[in-house]
């Protein structure tokens, strides 16, 4: 049985060699994904249009896969293209070379400006790269390299794909590839050498046709003629003689009210260093033959002024430095900040002189005698006085963020008022801006939620966006911002209104400060008409009917009714002049308490019409038309009223958080219709005032004429007639309307508790200014600064006149209002605006340093003129740009100047000869035949050397396919490049 077993061992150990190794698998894994793509085959298409490579499309496909372990990823770049018609023509196409062998001798696409470095060395539309996945992996030794070569051969062959497929070897950065392409009974090798330094034979074309030649092996004695095509780069990169327009603002300048070397209230614009850091320009011989042209160690026939092509490319300095960008960067800066104003500047910035005084007494005896209400001359020492005697206690003057010159300064810009000698009597607020303009760029504010361009908000957003760049930093934000506040607090203790800042309730179009502005103005309004009224009625005691000052309101309130508009058109006037600040007044001169009992206006006494068509009226304003009360006849008139509380967007909000906290319950809901009817009592307590003996029908014909039908009805004589009723609406029990009515006493406007109190209202905004922290403040005012910004940069895109500026300015102003419009944005979304007005400035500030350079506006004939405009355009936008007229042509005679201007200066040791024109200096060299004779070169050698060598031989026996051969070579100071596809007769060698 031993025996037995011992034979059966020696089966098990029998090895089976038809498992696939590591390298089959990588075939075919190679081979699968030429499949998936579609890459076999025969491959056909059209000629190549000239420009195609940088002008169409690029697109790529990538997969992975492995050769044991290591990773490698596989891209197909292809150029889109239409689809041919491959029906009917396949035997035609069996004997025909691939399509990318017959790439390599298009001449349509040479040195393409923007595309892939293989298809700039070989001119290919379609290739496939396996390299290796991980950035730092690399393929370095040879046997390796051959490997991957035969896998990709064997791979070729089995699918028969016509596309070329290179592979990645050495590292990365080198972009050494190889690789092949086969076709029927053909083959192309791609080869490659880089090295550091180029060797001294083949620093010229002699030397690298040499090179060529015996790579190829040609067995023919007459070889046919190599096609040449030569491309030389020169590099301009000293602009000394042409200074960058730009001058850095002077920060130590303040002249007439110019601060920084800037007016306040404009932006300053443009980069601080020149946005143009070179200048390429590249000479092209695009078709030349070996036998006319010479170029070796001793003498070329290459001369740059003779090239027949000349194309221009610029090099724009990355993220220059630009004021405009700046400037908001810093601000937004401000955002982040967590200081209060009273931490930067110290205690004392808003304490009250009296908080000093230990003795009670002082405050009583302060609270109690009456202290008249001075009418000062407005001077911009008045306002900074008070804040700069606070400062003094604790810190020296010297320490102060802003000195007096610059506050002085900027107070006159935003208060021009101040300057006036006359006393303020606050007539208007707004004699000192511009007519509100009805142009696209002045109501920008709406979609920014900014502020209109002529307001004070927003020319305090500049103003502190200029102190900040310029005077102090944050301090200087916080100096200003308490120096503002306290001019606030001045105005309002002495009736002078605000300038800048349209009349009415606030605007809830623009940021909530420039409406907390609105709503102080508003207070000094209402409270400024009282004062005045106080004085009238001393002097008068009998004052029934009352000169107006602003109009009715009402027409907010009363659910779903609006005033008739004729009657809205007559309800302006009304009186403050009884009003006192107290919510609540006591009448106590004898007069008044008459006057009370006379008018039945007892709390004891519910007088119903009839008694309440006995009242004396009170508080009318003018009789309203032809309509007459119903029951008794008298004329209607219209009474005086109060005007609806004026709201921000804050305090709205707030209502209707407490209103939705009542819930949706009936006792909810009739509260809530409670508060919301406020204004209508009010309205209808003035309206029974003013007509005694009237009913709610009457109201409602003159409040809401919607609500009171009137149809005509015949009577019992015959006659037609007008019967007038309440509308359904009005006639649903529990109405808030007929409550409101029943609840309604006959007591005039002036005799009402204030629906609006200014004086608390004011203090709250007063408060509220107070306790804001620069943070708070650059977050209300970014948007307007923002806004400036962007009416920057459209004011200086109209003069350079940017066809795809005004694209990107377009969607800035759409990504800024999405983002403006709602509160509290995310920061990365500010700052991707600001970055894309920052691109925008450096995209004009180039436009401007081209122009300077070619001094477009020197042309005298405006064709030129129109030339160099559209040429300075397209280099601002195209990768590269045609010279028209080559050196001879207007803009290549320029080229050429800079050139020599620039060499000149290079090497000319003589001070003297540096500052002669460069016009003179070019027109004193002579004509470039007298230049070269004088060995004064007009170029510096040449940064970049490119060589295309191309011909069809039969390789490699004289009897094989003629087929094509191409190399490209590359010569640059830091390396040495030579691409060869050289291809070969696979059936007949």
């Amino acid at each position: 049985m031993a025996a037995d077993s011992e034979p059966e061992s020696e089966v098990f150990e029998i090895t089976d060699f038809t498992t696939a190794s590591e390298w089959e698998r990588f075939i075919s894994k190679v081979e699968e994904v030429l499949n998936d793509w579609k890459l076999i085959g025969n491959s056909s298409g059209k000629p190549l249009e000239k420009g195609i490579f940088t002008s169409g499309t690029w697109e790529e496909k990538s997969d992975e896969i492995s050769f044991a372990d290591f990773k490698f990823s596989v891209t197909h770049h292809y150029l889109v293209q239409e689809s041919t018609d491959k029906e009917g023509k396949d035997e035609l196409l069996e004997d025909v070379i691939p399509q990318s062998m017959q790439d390599l001798l298009c001449m349509n696409n040479d040195f393409p400006p923007r595309a892939h470095c293989l298809v700039r060395w070989y001119g290919l539309r379609e290739f496939v790269v396996i390299a290796p996945a991980a950035h730092s992996d690399a393929v370095l030794s040879e046997s390796k390299c051959n490997l991957l070569l035969s896998s990709v051969s064997i791979a070729l062959g089995n699918t028969g794909s016509q596309v070329p497929l290179f592979v990645q070897i050495h590292q990365k950065w080198r972009r050494m590839y190889v690789g092949e392409c086969q076709g029927p009974s053909v083959r192309t090798d791609f080869e490659m050498v880089h090295l550091r330094k180029v060797p001294n034979q083949y620093t010229h074309l002699s030397g690298l046709l040499d090179i060529f030649k015996s790579k190829i092996g040609c067995p023919l004695t007459p070889l046919p003629p190599v096609s040449i095509a030569i491309r030389f780069t020169y590099v301009l990169q000293d602009w000394q003689q042409y200074f960058w327009p730009q001058q850095p603002p002077d920060i130590d300048a303040l002249v007439g009210g110019e601060v920084g070397g800037l007016e306040f209230g404009k932006l300053p614009f443009g980069a601080c260093e020149d946005p143009i850091s070179e200048l390429h320009l590249a000479t092209t011989w695009p078709h030349l033959t070996e036998g006319i042209i010479v170029d070796n160690d001793v003498y070329s026939d290459l001369d740059p002024i003779q090239a027949p092509h000349w194309s221009v490319r610029v090099r724009k300095a990355e993220n220059p430095q630009c004021l405009l960008g700046d400037f908001v960067t810093e601000f937004f800066k401000i955002c982040r900040r967590k200081e209060s104003t009273d931490e930067i500047l110290g205690r004392s910035a808003f304490e009250e002189e009296g908080k000093e005084i230990a003795d009670i007494s002082h405050a009583l005896s302060k609270l109690t005698e009456p202290t008249p209400v001075p009418i000062h001359k407005l001077s911009v020492s008045n306002m900074v006085h008070t804040a700069k005697k606070k400062i003094r206690k604790h810190r020296g003057v010297e320490e102060s963020p802003l000195n007096n010159d610059v506050l002085n300064t900027i107070l006159l810009f935003l208060f021009p008022d101040a300057a006036s000698e006359k006393t303020l009597d606050g007539t208007t607020s707004t004699d000192n801006n511009n007519p509100p303009s009805e142009s696209e760029d002045y109501n920008l504010y709406n979609q920014f939620k900014s502020a209109p361009s002529d307001s004070l908000t927003y020319k305090l957003a500049l103003c502190l966006c200029m102190i900040n760049f310029y005077h102090g930093g944050l301090k200087g934000v916080a100096h200003l911002w308490q120096e503002f506040v306290l001019e606030m607090r001045f105005r309002w203790e002495n009736n002078f209104l605000i300038p800048g800042l349209a009349n009415g309730p606030p605007d809830l179009r623009c940021c909530l400060l420039h409406q907390k502005l609105q709503m102080l103005n508003c207070c000094i309004e209402r409270k400024k008409a009282r004062d005045e009224g106080k004085k009238t009625s001393t002097s008068d005691n009998v004052t029934n009917l009352y000169p107006g000052d602003t109009g009715k309101a009402g027409d907010q309130l009363g659910p779903d009714n609006l005033k008739e508009t004729d009657k809205e058109k007559g309800e302006v006037g009304k009186s403050w002049d009884s009003w006192s600040d107290s919510e609540e007044e006591f009448f106590e001169c004898l007069s008044d308490t008459e006057e009370l009992k006379g008018n039945g206006q007892d709390s004891s006494k519910k007088g119903g019409p009839k008694e309440m068509a006995n009242l004396r009226p009170e508080g009318r304003l003018y009789q309203h038309g032809k309509l007459t009360l119903l029951h008794n006849g008298e004329p209607l008139y219209i009474p005086v009223t109060q005007e609806p509380a004026p709201m921000t967007e804050d305090l709205l909000e707030e209502q209707s958080e407490v209103l939705a906290k009542l819930g949706t319950s009936a006792e909810g809901a009739h509260l809530r219709a409670r508060m919301q009817s406020a204004c209508l009592l009010s309205d209808m307590e003035s309206f029974k005032a003013a007509n005694p003996g009237c009913f709610l029908e009457d109201f409602v014909r003159w409040y809401s004429p919607r609500d009171y039908i009137e149809e005509e009805v015949i009577d019992e004589k015959g006659n037609v007639v007008l019967k007038g009723e309440l509308s359904a609406r009005m006639k649903i029990p529990s109405n808030m309307w007929v409550e409101a009515w029943e609840t309604a006493k006959p007591i005039p406007a002036r005799r009402q508790r204030r629906l609006f109190d200014d004086t608390r209202e004011a203090e709250k905004v007063l408060h509220y200014l107070a306790i804001q922290k620069p943070a708070d403040l650059a977050r209300h005012l970014l948007p307007c600064v923002i806004h400036a910004a962007v009416l920057k940069v459209k004011e200086e895109e109209n003069l350079e006149n940017i066809s795809s500026v005004k694209k990107i300015i377009k969607q800035i102003i759409s990504h800024s209002s999405k983002v403006l419009h709602f509160p509290n944005p995310e920061d990365k979304k500010l700052e991707e605006i600001i970055h894309q007005i920052t691109n925008v400035e450096a995209l004009i500030a180039r436009a401007q340093s081209l122009k300077a350079k070619f001094g477009t506006e020197k042309c005298e004939q405006e064709e030129e003129k129109e030339d160099l405009e559209r040429f300075v355009s397209c280099l601002l936008e195209q990768p590269e740009v045609l010279v028209t007229g080559a050196g001879r042509g207007h803009a290549g005679r320029i080229i050429h100047k800079l050139f020599v201007s620039a060499q000149r200066l290079t090497e000319s040791s003589d001070e003297a000869a540096a500052m002669t024109p460069p016009e003179e200096e070019f027109k004193r060299m002579g004509s470039a035949e007298e230049r070269r004779q004088n060995s004064v070169s007009d170029f510096p050698p040449p940064a970049g050397r490119e060589f295309i060598l191309r011909t069809t031989v039969p390789r490699p026996a004289p009897y094989s396919k003629a087929l094509p051969q191409r190399m490209y070579s590359v010569l640059t100071k830091e390396e040495f490049r030579l691409a060869g596809a050289f291809s070969s007769d696979t059936s007949f060698f």
